[in-house]
């Protein structure tokens, strides 16, 4: 078979969170290239309307459906609309997802809850939301949770991010175990430090020094996780159940990050 041929999505629905900037956008806009129908799900919605332009000007298809992932009530109605314009997601892009710089011993609880709610909840009532309606149409599909090295190996004043990420590694196999029997795939992608919007600054002056630590002497860049992700996504990863794909050049490898 030809690669471009194993890794389409041609006829799967991709729900997306986060899909308003960063890896979430391009996430969608690959998926959406590669076959996909998308359901673009964030907060803003003047960001989701442009991406669906830009993703129709392209060929593509794809509908907007506004939504905090912490609202489980309006997470369900994003799967409601998605249902309503294309059909039952079968394929999850679990990747909404917010940072903190906060020192454990001064990091406040409603931090901590925010952080939890947003990066390891949200992740684990979305995949649920995706799963029931997929068993209940009688579906395959897969699941792909974003996690990060910050899940395999902590840095200073991440305490509450790290924690959700390492969840998220564990979720992802214990989600994996009770659904791949059932033809619902779930893994993760576990990114290094990559340049997008929100840190592009910071990485491009004060953080550009972190790249002493990559092996491969770079940020991940647009781009470098379009193929981990089709892996997972597609039918290529056919017979990948709780794995996490670790997109790092190297970073883990050397030392832990930080």
């Amino acid at each position: 078979m030809k690669a471009s041929d194993i890794f389409r999505l041609d006829g799967q629905v991709a729900l997306v969170t986060g899909a308003s900037s960063g890896l979430g956008a391009r996430f969608a806009e690959v998926a959406a290239a590669n076959g996909a129908s998308v359901v673009l799900v964030a907060r803003r919605a003047d960001r989701l309307a442009a991406l669906k332009e830009k993703i129709e000007k392209a060929g593509g298809r794809a509908a907007v459906a506004e939504a905090d992932v912490t609202d489980r009530a309006a997470i369900a109605r994003a799967f409601d609309a998605a249902e309503k314009a294309f059909g039952t997601v079968t394929l999850l892009v679990n990747n909404a997802g917010v940072a903190h710089a906060n020192r454990a011993v001064d990091m406040p609880e409603e931090e901590w809850r925010r952080v939890l709610s947003i990066d390891l909840d949200a992740v684990f009532f979305t995949a649920q939301e995706a799963a029931r309606r997929m068993l209940a149409a009688k579906k395959k599909g897969s699941i792909v949770n974003t996690a990060s090295i910050l899940g395999l190996g902590v840095s200073k004043g991440t305490v509450a991010y790290a924690v959700s990420k390492a969840a998220v590694i564990q979720l992802t196999k214990s989600l994996a175990l009770e659904l791949a029997f059932k033809g619902i795939r779930v893994n993760a992608l576990a990114p290094g430090f990559f340049l997008t919007e929100i840190n592009q600054d910071f990485l491009t002056g004060e953080g550009a020094g972190m790249t002493r630590h990559i092996p491969a002497g770079r940020f991940g860049e647009e781009g470098d996780l379009d193929g981990p992700f089709l892996l997972l996504a597609s039918g290529a990863g056919s017979f990948m159940a709780g794995s996490t794909i670790v997109v790092d050049g190297g970073q883990v490898l050397a030392i832990p990050p930080g």
